[in-house]
Order: structure tokens, then sequence, then C-alpha cells
């Protein structure tokens, strides 16, 4: 029987006039898309868009909630507490679980946005926060994050089935930090590059630093950006390199 992985895409992300992120193109590609909120992009028209979209494609619906952060595009690290942050991730996916309810399908999984996601890996309070909201909303939503994580640990602990990632698109370093930010300065993502990574990732269980040394990778998706430059390109070599591979792309069931 094949291996089946899914491949996911943060979406969504353009606001009123401005468009951002090569959403059409990675929507024929993708698995599960991770839908912009509101708060560090997205608005109401885009989220339905975006949703109605990921259905028409067999996609399943994930939010994507970051920070109030639409200057900084939500990259910016802020401080709230536990509570405000929970409120944050409640008013988030709700937004796009309701679309999604009006497209005629459920949530299938959160999936923090830039400096959220980042912080939640070592921070416990952002990650119980975010962890404890989610559950709140619906046991059944899946958690996207890194494995081993304070994050995964949080959603475990919530009730929440977390989803171990793995970022084709950005750089890793040999200690397992991921450059998600300015990554651009260490690591050109060239379709070939990024579909190798993800092929190593999902099929060797291993991928090779910046240091040049391979580190071992455990995940269950794959994800491209959709604002890393050529995603359309990006997307479309990962999804080749893991069919090509023997493994099939589909999202993963919440039970």
């Amino acid at each position: 029987m094949m291996r089946a992985v899914d491949f996911n895409a943060d979406l969504g992300e353009s606001f009123g006039l401005w468009e951002r992120g090569a959403d059409a193109a990675l929507m024929e590609v993708i698995s599960s898309a991770n839908v912009a909120c509101g708060f560090h992009a997205g608005d109401p028209s885009t989220i339905r868009t975006s949703v109605e979209r990921a259905v028409a494609r067999g996609v399943a619906v994930g939010a994507h909630p970051g920070f109030p952060d639409l200057l900084g595009f939500g990259r910016r690290a802020l401080q709230v507490s536990e509570p405000v942050l929970r409120d944050y991730v409640i008013y988030q996916v709700g937004a796009v679980r309701q679309f999604a309810a009006l497209a005629g399908v459920e949530l299938h999984h959160v999936k923090p946005h830039g400096a959220l996601y980042m912080m939640a890996l070592e921070d416990l309070a952002y990650a119980r926060a975010i962890a404890e909201a989610t559950a709140r909303i619906d046991e059944r939503l899946l958690m996207y994050t890194l494995g081993g994580s304070a994050l995964w640990d949080a959603a475990s602990q919530a009730g929440l089935r977390p989803v171990s990632e793995f970022f084709a698109d950005r750089p890793t370093r040999a200690s397992g930090e991921v450059v998600m930010f300015q990554w651009w300065e260490e690591f050109e993502a060239t379709p070939e590059a990024v579909a190798e990574r993800a092929r190593a990732a999902m099929v060797d269980g291993t991928v090779k630093t910046l240091e040049g040394v391979p580190l071992t990778v455990e995940a269950d998706t794959v994800c491209v950006h959709s604002d890393t430059p050529r995603a359309d390109e990006l997307g479309r070599a990962v999804h080749r390199a893991l069919e090509s591979a023997g493994l099939t792309i589909r999202p993963h069931p919440q039970s």
C-alpha cells in the first residue's frame, strides 16, 4: 500500500485590492489549505473565496491564525496574555470555520502563522493558549506544527491530534531550527531544490541542512508558502516529486 502524505500551503493572504500569493496555482496541487483569518492578512471576501476554491478542488480547509499585525504581515513577535491569545485564536478560527460551514464542509485543521507559529514552538504559554482555544472549538481539529515542539505537546494535552510539518521552501539548520524569516539570504528556493527537499524529507526521512549535514526529519505534511517567489512552480515540482516517489497526496483524516 502506498504511503499517504499531506501537502499544505498558506493561502488567502491578499487584502482588499492588494493581491498576494500564487493561490490559484497551488490550489491545483495541494491537499490542504491554511486560510488566513484576517489578522495578519486576508479579509472576509478573501476568506470566502479561498474556502470556496478549496472546496471546489476537494482541498481540506484549515484556519491560519496569526497576530493582529497587518503592517508586519504577522511576522513581528507580540507579547499578549494567554486569555487574550485564546480570544485571538477563537475569533479567527471561528471566522474561517463559519465560511467553511456555509460552503458545506467542516474545518479540518489549525496552523498558526508567522511569529505566532515560531513562538509557540518554544513558549509553553503561547502553545497552551492556541491548543486550548482550538480544542474548545472542536477537538477533532488537527494541529499542524513541528514534531516535538511545545505546541505539539500542548495540542496532545488538549485532546487534539498534532500533525508534524516540514517546510520544503525554508532552509533548516543542523540544530533543527527552521529559518522562517530572511531565509532568502541563505537559501535559493528553486523548484529543483525545494522538490528534492520535499522528496528527501517525506521518503528518506532526512534533509540536507545549511551546514551540509543530513538531519533526521519526521513529518506527515509538507508545506510550500504561496508568497515564496515562483510558488506556482515550486508547488508543481513538489507535487511531481512526491507522486513520482510513489506517495499518495491527500489530507489526513481527522479520526
